[in-house]
């Protein structure tokens, strides 16, 4: 019986260790972020008392952290399928950009019934996204070349190529850049009112749902976490593991796409991204706070929300700007992905293991 055990005790050794760096490297942050509002703004205490509690002081400001989250959470369950699966595949932003031109074609050109309309868009914008995730992987088959370097360069070809269609096709002559304004059939609508919360939500919970039950509790789940792990022992046991990877890339690029859709539908009127999106940064630092695991996806996710809509309230009532929130993150990007913080743990608890194990050795002797 206790060799039985053995494994499931390391498995839980060391998920706690990651949770434990996590924690410490989040606590060590905004520490760090602390001091350095006290020595360099002339009202520290507005400053954080903004930062941390300003996003729960309205009903239409805490709805916002959680609109300005629905798109993280879609690029950090679709980074999660692609990494698992052991391709560093960072095409995300790639999908989530043509997620949302499609979806503005859909909108602007196919007139469609209230729902019917949204849900062509959504389903248009993933399989979009998908196919442009598993150009990486195909390619690399062929070429060998770095499947990162092809995910960069994807991410610009396809922000230039959707760019093009909006400017060619969909483009308001007359006002500001952009594209023209989107049918009120064709959007999602707000659940809350006096918010800006749209029903995009609750297409994000069914999505998260979905993955973490694909991952957690079906054969597919497993064949991903296997390949991306051990792909030599994955293939001796059968699985076959381009056909995962490919899958993984496809499924993990719809989502991205579906989220490109849902934000661009649901926040905005018309299409107005000039600039190439980084939505895919952002997602994988979600899901480096996550541990890889995408039940905690929504609340890192939510986390990064509330801090930028904290960071925002901050900037309008005292003397700091919102950038701080990116010093932040940086913080706790070097910490989390440093191998040696707090390794010192990890490494007395591996020696006391192989100290008992030596005892039992010697006790069975």
């Amino acid at each position: 019986m206790e060799k039985r055990t053995k494994p499931r005790e390391t498995f839980d050794i060391m998920n706690y260790f990651g949770v434990l760096r996590i924690a410490a490297a989040l606590v060590l942050s905004m520490v760090l972020v602390f001091v350095i509002i006290f020595f360099v703004s002339e009202t520290p205490g507005v400053a954080i008392q903004k930062l941390m509690l300003g996003p729960l002081e309205t009903k239409r400001s805490f709805f916002n952290v959680i609109v300005r989250a629905i798109p993280l959470v879609f690029t950090g369950l679709g980074l999660t399928l692609c990494l698992k699966s052991g391709i560093f595949n960072i095409s995300s932003d790639a999908s989530f950009y043509m997620g949302a031109v499609i979806s503005t074609a859909i909108a602007i050109a196919v007139p469609l019934p209230n729902i019917a309309h949204q849900t062509v868009q959504i389903l248009a914008a993933a399989v979009a996204g998908g196919l442009i995730s598993m150009l990486p992987v195909i390619i690399n088959k062929y070429t060998k070349v770095n499947p990162v370097v092809l995910a960069i360069m994807a991410n610009s070809i396809f922000y230039y190529f959707g760019l093009s269609i909006i400017s060619s096709f969909f483009l308001e002559p007359s006002g500001s850049w952009g594209s023209y304004k989107f049918p009120d059939n064709a959007r999602m609508g707000t659940i809350i009112k006096g918010t800006t919360l749209h029903w995009g939500f609750l297409i994000m919970i069914a999505v998260t749902l979905f993955v973490i039950f694909l991952m957690n509790k079906t054969s597919f789940g497993y064949k991903v976490r296997v390949t991306g792990s051990n792909p030599a022992f994955a293939k001796a046991s059968g699985i076959k593991t381009g056909l995962v990877i490919l899958m993984a890339q496809f499924m993990g690029g719809a989502i991205a796409g579906m989220g490109g859709a849902i934000e661009i539908v649901g926040v905005y009127k018309r299409f107005q991204w000039q600039s190439q999106t980084n939505y895919v940064w952002d997602g994988l630092l979600i899901y480096m706070l996550a541990n890889g695991n995408p039940v905690y996806i929504p609340l890192t996710a939510f986390f990064i929300a509330y801090l930028r809509i904290g960071a925002e309230i901050m900037s309008r009532s005292s003397d700091l700007d919102p950038e701080i929130v990116t010093f932040l993150q940086g913080i706790i990007i070097f910490l989390v992905a440093s191998q040696r913080f707090l390794y010192f743990i990890k490494q007395r608890h591996d020696q006391k293991m192989s100290l008992k194990q030596a005892e039992e050795g010697g006790a069975a002797a």
